[in-house]
């Protein structure tokens, strides 16, 4: 029984290792700023999320997980779409669309992320 508890245990924590990812695919040396309106938003694990059109484009940006944003003042309801945002971020090294926010401000109300 003990050995079938520790391979689940295992199997758990490998599944959310591989679905979590490093920072290092972001360049922190090429900050962004971007405004827009959210199309779509996720409030979900490992990571938030929303897709913010701009005015040439619409951006994934991938924000912190959900109990973060919480505990810092960024409720779920903020997070819909129509909503203005501004966020302030890295992009992606290889994918053109892509950021990862450091902060988001909704409202009026800047929330860090990191």
């Amino acid at each position: 029984m003990k050995r079938l508890l520790l391979l689940a245990a295992g199997l758990l924590f490998s599944a959310g290792t591989l679905a979590h990812h490093g920072w290092s695919e972001y360049q922190a040396d090429k900050p962004l700023d971007l405004s827009g309106t959210i199309e779509q938003a996720g409030y979900e694990q490992p990571h938030g999320f929303v897709r913010l059109k701009t005015a040439d484009k619409t951006w994934l940006v991938v924000l912190a997980p959900p109990s973060r944003m919480e505990s810092r003042g960024l409720a779920r309801e903020k997070l819909v779409a129509g909503q203005k945002a501004s966020v302030h971020g890295y992009p992606h090294r290889s994918k053109g669309d892509e950021l990862r926010a450091e902060n988001i401000t909704i409202d009026g109300k800047k929330v860090e992320l990191r």
